[in-house]
């Protein structure tokens, strides 16, 4: 099955009773944005989820800036808002798909795999003049059965052990400059881990759109002989991205290194390269 569905498949969607749809909009520099744009127009039928204070639990000293909730609060805050596991969800940001992506990945961690994201996000639904609401949703309570695939997440001490494994392809899907430490402008080190290569998640899109599966797949042409696949970012949000268009290409088993660049840095002895090192 396709990561992605079209506005116009999820228009024809609406109202279905094992639907749901979630709206993850977020802004890093105004984090109230998301909430507010959700309040004033949405797709009908969405709930919204705040990637700081739904889809991350609270910063530690290390674990990164959007370490992964608690699963057992993660899933009871899924069931009140009336998602149960065997509900289709559709999940949507403002069109690039990064927050979206984040929720996406989160969901088939527990369990879960009738989830998709909306190819285009909200910006795709207002160039189709498709309805939005007001209208805050609500649904009974659900149970919510559920069964975390563990393997598609690993920590620091993982990555570690494998940075100088040649089956290990490990992924960075921040943009050039960061990861090859020209700016650094969120964390308080510049650069990338070893042996890391740089595919921005930027490059799986065209005009707001994922890139057919043929350009995909040559895109991740690097991961075809690997062994294992490992995505980072700056926190593990738009390192998401990066593992649906693998997941979309025919490249499965990809997998996050949840606290991401953030985590890495939190680390005195963090190892770290810059510019055209590996």
């Amino acid at each position: 099955m396709s990561q992605l569905i079209s506005v116009d498949a999820l228009n024809r969607l609406l109202g279905a009773p094992d639907v749901r749809i979630a709206d993850t909009r977020f802004d890093l520099a105004d984090l109230n944005s998301g909430r507010r744009a959700y309040e004033a127009g949405h797709i009908p039928g969405a709930l919204f989820f705040d990637l700081d204070f739904d889809l991350s639990a609270p910063v530690g000293v290390h674990g990164g800036r959007h370490p992964l909730p608690d699963t057992e609060t993660f899933t009871a805050l899924l069931g009140q808002r009336g998602i149960g596991s065997d509900h289709q969800v559709v999940v949507y940001d403002n069109g690039p798909g990064v927050f979206a992506g984040r929720l996406w990945w989160m969901l088939r961690y527990l369990g879960l795999d009738k989830v998709r994201v909306l190819d285009g996000g909200l910006a795709a639904w207002r160039e189709a003049g498709l309805p939005l609401t007001s209208k805050v949703t609500t649904y009974t309570a659900t149970e919510i059965i559920v069964v975390p695939q563990r393997e598609m997440a690993v920590d620091r001490d993982y990555v570690l052990r494998h940075l100088e494994d040649p089956s290990v392809l490990l992924i960075d899907a921040r943009e050039e400059k960061r990861y090859r430490g020209e700016v650094e402008p969120i964390d308080p080190v510049a650069g990338h881990i070893p042996s890391a290569v740089n595919l921005p998640y930027e490059g799986n899109l065209r005009e707001g759109r994922f890139l057919d599966v043929d350009e995909l797949r040559s895109r991740y042409a690097v991961a075809r002989d690997a062994k294992e696949v490992i995505v980072y970012c700056g926190s593990g949000v738009s390192a998401t991205h990066n593992l649906l268009a693998l997941e979309e290409s025919g490249f499965h088993g990809a997998r996050l290194y949840v606290g991401s660049w953030s985590d890495w840095t939190s680390y005195r002895d963090a190892p770290v390269a810059s510019s055209e090192e590996s």
